[in-house]
């Protein structure tokens, strides 16, 4: 039996999984991985209190919806206006560096080793019903949960009087775009750099979007 609920503060270790995973995408490394530079289980130390922090940044537990089966978490994502979420972006991870007692000079290090994101971003559309973090845990996927938290969410943004969702993932992520364009997205834009490349492996990034 499949539920979809909101999450809570008591599920920021599965939400930092699935930040982690989906930063990962189908590579062996993500955003997350370049910037921090530590072992897996302290990037997920890392988002876990990111998923928590004061400001409502677009990994604030607040922002993500769980599908469950039989009770327990098997699927997540995030949707939120794209002006309310992503400039909070900075603010968030300075508040978890500053609890771990890392200092500017840390914190410029490691947005620096990740600056080659800023390459392949898109145009800001603050109006845009954006849905981010998509990650299913592996022995639930192919079973349509991604669809139904996708569902699930695209009324809220209309409920708020927007008129476009958009998604944003990995070049070469085919089972992604696969899923997205099952729940009415189609392909906008993609951009793609040399330096996005050499970090990742991926050339850049793809968007997709719908009316709502």
């Amino acid at each position: 039996m499949v539920t979809i609920r909101p999450a809570q503060p008591s599920d920021a270790t599965f939400l930092a999984w699935a930040m982690l995973s989906a930063s990962r995408s189908h590579l062996a490394k993500g955003w997350f991985d370049i910037v921090l530079e530590r072992p897996e289980a302290a990037c997920i130390e890392f988002l876990r209190r990111l998923a928590v922090t004061q400001a409502r940044s677009w990994w604030h537990y607040s922002r993500f919806h769980i599908a469950e089966v039989d009770g327990e978490p098997a699927a997540t994502l995030c949707a939120f206006r794209a002006g309310d979420a992503y400039p909070l972006s900075v603010a968030a991870i300075a508040e978890v560096c500053y609890g771990f007692g890392w200092d500017s000079q840390t914190q410029n290090t490691m947005w620096s080793r990740g600056s080659y994101i800023f390459t392949c971003t898109f145009e800001d559309n603050d109006a845009a019903w954006t849905i981010e973090n998509v990650a299913t845990l592996p022995d639930h996927r192919k079973r349509g949960l991604a669809g139904a938290l996708i569902r699930h969410v695209l009324p809220d943004g209309r409920a708020q009087g927007l008129d476009e969702a958009q998604i944003t993932f990995l070049i070469g992520n085919d089972a992604a775009a696969g899923a997205y364009a099952n729940a009415g997205f189609e392909f906008f834009a993609e951009k793609r750099s040399a330096e996005f490349a050499a970090a990742t492996g991926a050339p850049g990034l793809c968007r997709y979007v719908r009316r709502l």
